[in-house]
């Protein structure tokens, strides 16, 4: 386990996750609930609660339920009628069907609901009268970019939809190509998955042939079964269980010359460790359909993350690597290509793919540093020091002979802080350091007190967990009065 986020003032919030499924776990619209801890600083022993996977805030999400709360039935039928009640309107079958329909209307019959995100049959249109209706050239070749049909989900801690430019879309799409991949896995990356069908239908041949797994289940209107699985990436849940694993094991099964990867996208607001175990079941799943003598011991995968993410992800992969490949989006306000200094865009490729055999476009100032065997930024300058190219952002940073490492170029070092930081840094407020003991020597992870804590746990069977919580205040634990602690309200301080 390790911090995934903490208030700065006191306690901070796990997530606590194993190798076996969680039988336990209760549900809510989004599926199994992730179970997290709340720590306090110096506590052995925190609470445990389960809260939803995808949506941080619960404003979007109320679902909450503490680990060792007995819950009656009849508040679990009303939480099962809750959450069948947020389910899609149609399923995907209903779905398929429907479009086949709307497809063989008139143009002037075919009417898109934008305020239901739905695709209108004429003897629906009197449902909604009342509602914006876009009814102007609904051609087939427009279904066929439903990413630009529908309107983007912008909440940045759960479903954001940040939509890839073409630009980075077909420098991924030439990319894979060029390494013997055909088939990909898009998880999050609805842009992409579109644009490959295009480039298909344009060729006439299939290059490539990709899934969509995606947690926003209007794609079911424009995709088969068999292109489209609702999923939810943050705990790793097929909607539509038996069907959609059907088919994502099918996927992922390769023949013959058959090369898949996987290409993900996630909200910049989620946690990189249920990220990151979703994605390992993935490459577990993937592993176990491939032929014994394959000798392939982790599925090729690209997830396109900020750079400031650089050592969770390489916590939970330590097999992959950042490219300096800048990804830029069409509909997000900052992460767009061309723009300069820190306003360019922070968003990376991480992979366990050699970095050497992934040449970026030289027209965009990328060149091969033939020390690092990778290609880097225009503006990343090998040091000499720590014979690295070391810029994460694409400016030239500096090395520091204090701090003996390379730093951003408008940072300064501090005498009294002993470290580069910002000229205006709050000047004196050191790290840290561990969450559980308080001191400076280490993390919490390398903590001797933490085990202890673990064995205190064990030996406290039977006990309420959390009981030692009585001796904080009342608002440490509950926060206002019956509103148990969100595990979304400090998701923002994440870095």
């Amino acid at each position: 386990m390790d911090s995934e986020f903490s208030d700065g003032e006191g306690f901070g919030i796990e997530v606590i996750l194993s190798g076996a499924k969680d039988e336990k776990a209760p549900c809510c619209p989004h599926g199994p609930a992730l179970l997290f801890e709340k720590l306090c600083r110096g506590e052995q022993q925190g609470r445990r609660f389960y809260a939803c996977s995808a949506c941080r805030d619960r404003k979007d999400c109320s679902f909450f339920q503490w680990e060792d709360e007995k819950v009656s039935q009849a508040r679990l039928l009303a939480r099962e009628k809750e959450n069948q009640s947020k389910q899609p309107p149609f399923s995907h079958q209903e779905y398929c069907s429907r479009f086949r329909e709307f497809v063989s209307l008139p143009l002037d019959q075919r009417r898109f609901c934008q305020e239901c995100q739905l695709l209108l049959h004429p003897k629906e249109w009197s449902e909604h009268a009342t509602h914006r209706a876009l009814s102007d050239d609904i051609t087939v070749a427009r279904l066929r970019r439903p990413s630009l049909l529908l309107c983007p989900l912008e909440n940045k801690k759960s479903n954001a939809q940040y939509l890839f430019a073409d630009r980075s879309c077909h420098f991924l799409l030439d990319l894979l190509a060029s390494l013997g991949f055909n088939k990909v896995l898009c998880v999050g990356t609805p842009r992409l998955h579109e644009l490959i069908k295009i480039r298909n239908q344009e060729t006439g041949r299939e290059v490539l042939t990709s899934l969509l797994l995606d947690i926003d289940f209007r794609y079911a209107q424009f995709y088969s079964e068999e292109e489209f699985c609702h999923y939810n990436m943050f705990n790793h849940h097929f909607f539509n269980r038996e069907r959609a694993e059907a088919v994502f094991n099918a996927f992922l099964h390769e023949e013959g010359h058959e090369k898949v990867v996987l290409v993900t996208d996630p909200p910049f607001g989620g946690l990189v460790k249920p990220l990151a175990h979703s994605f390992s079941q993935v490459s577990d799943t993937w592993k176990t359909l491939q032929s014994p003598g394959s000798g392939s011991q982790e599925m090729p995968m690209v997830w396109i993350f900020p750079y400031f993410f650089e050592s969770r992800i390489l916590e939970c992969f330590p097999s992959f690597s950042m490219l300096d490949y800048q990804v830029d989006y069409d509909n997000h306000p900052l992460y767009k290509h061309g723009k300069t200094g820190r306003k360019q865009s922070p968003v990376r490729l991480f992979t366990n793919l050699c970095p050497l055999n992934i040449v970026l476009p030289g027209d965009e100032g990328y060149r091969l540093c033939s020390i690092c065997e990778r290609y880097v930024s225009s503006g990343n300058r090998h040091c000499p020091i720590c014979n690295a190219c070391t810029s994460k952002d694409g400016r030239a940073w500096r090395h520091c002979t204090q701090c003996n490492k390379c730093v951003k170029p408008s940072w300064l070092h501090c005498p009294v802080c002993d470290h580069c930081a910002l000229p205006d840094h709050p000047c004196g407020r050191g790290p840290t350091g561990c969450f559980t003991c308080s001191s400076l020597r280490h993390k919490r992870r390398a903590c001797p007190h933490s085990n202890k804590r673990r064995e205190n746990r064990g030996q406290a069977a039977g006990r309420r967990p959390g009981a030692n919580l009585s001796k904080q205040p009342a608002s440490r634990v509950k926060g206002k009065k019956g509103k148990p602690p969100s595990h979304a309200s400090k998701a923002r301080k994440v870095t």
